[in-house]
């Protein structure tokens, strides 16, 4: 996830850093601005046009669209790099792995209903949501385990991989701001839209890094499903297929919960699906001050 301090963070994308295009990665930060580390390899993402490198082995094909495109369209307003608490570089923007699925996978489109607990409250050692089971109350809005791991992992033939730029905003200082109503990030690509006037059937994650300096948040407003995860812990659960839904997560109160202390670096992981028409909404607003990418493959 993109890292943010000061106005400059409302860019997206930089010129692409040409010297260090293809070079191996173990994180975003050694890659250039305007690139992401992508399966180890730095990897260029476009300013304007549909935006976002991606296909299904998530390093090359068609890229990402609709998000993608809108994002780099901003990314000639100037400014630039700040730093973080820690000394290195805030990139200046949010990249998102996004995997295209089929309608007709057992968990899309077919269920409905809020659910909390269908992940459990750790990560597991993968840094992937580790599938709860599911609480075997109404109602029920999973298949099976095997079907859920398939979520957040590449599965080939099953979903299909893009990175997907997303753009800030800092409507007042300290206050970071990523709002779409309409978040359809890969239509007519993947899998496609299949008949839909857009493709309602993906899943969303972004990896960070941040410090808790104090008096932080993180709020988010969408659907589907939304689970968020602090120094490996759910902070915030909006499970199930529904209507837009919110929540916040207040550092300073669940501080204790989280096992986070002031002046201490934390990762901050969010994970969310799209898996049924007919809308999808997808916001987010923090205080945090420089949130710096992490890779997860």
């Amino acid at each position: 996830m993109g890292a943010f301090r000061n106005a400059a963070c409302t860019l997206l994308l930089l010129a692409l850093a040409s010297c260090q295009c293809g070079a191996p990665c173990a994180s975003q930060l050694d890659c250039g601005a305007g690139q992401v580390c992508s399966s180890g390899t730095c990897v260029g993402v476009a300013a304007g046009g549909s935006g976002g490198s991606g296909g299904s082995g998530g390093t090359g094909g068609s890229g990402g669209s609709g998000d993608g495109g809108r994002a780099g369209g901003s990314a000639n307003a100037g400014g630039s790099n700040t730093n973080n608490p820690d000394g290195g570089p805030c990139i200046p923007q949010i990249v998102a792995t996004v995997r295209d699925f089929q309608a007709s996978h057992a968990d899309f489109e077919d269920f409905l209903g809020s659910k909390k607990g269908i992940v459990q409250t750790r990560l597991g050692a993968d840094k992937k949501p580790v599938y709860g089971p599911e609480p075997a109350s109404a109602p029920v809005v999973t298949s099976t385990q095997a079907n859920f791991d398939q979520w957040y992992r590449d599965v080939a033939g099953t979903n299909q991989k893009f990175m997907v730029p997303l753009a800030l905003t800092e409507p007042s200082p300290r206050r970071f701001v990523y709002d779409n109503p309409n978040f359809f990030p890969v239509d007519g690509q993947g899998f496609g839209n299949e008949g839909n006037n857009h493709n309602f059937h993906f899943t969303t994650e972004i990896h960070g890094e941040f410090t808790y300096e104090g008096g932080e948040s993180f709020t988010f407003r969408g659907d589907d499903d939304v689970w968020v995860f602090v120094n490996g812990r759910l902070a915030l659960d909006l499970g199930g297929v529904h209507g837009a839904e919110s929540g916040t997560i207040d550092f300073d109160a669940q501080a204790a919960t989280l096992g986070i202390s002031r002046n201490n670096k934390y990762p901050l992981d969010v994970f969310h699906a799209e898996r049924h028409t007919t809308e999808s909404n997808f916001r987010i607003e923090t205080t945090i001050g420089c949130l710096t990418p992490i890779t997860i493959n």
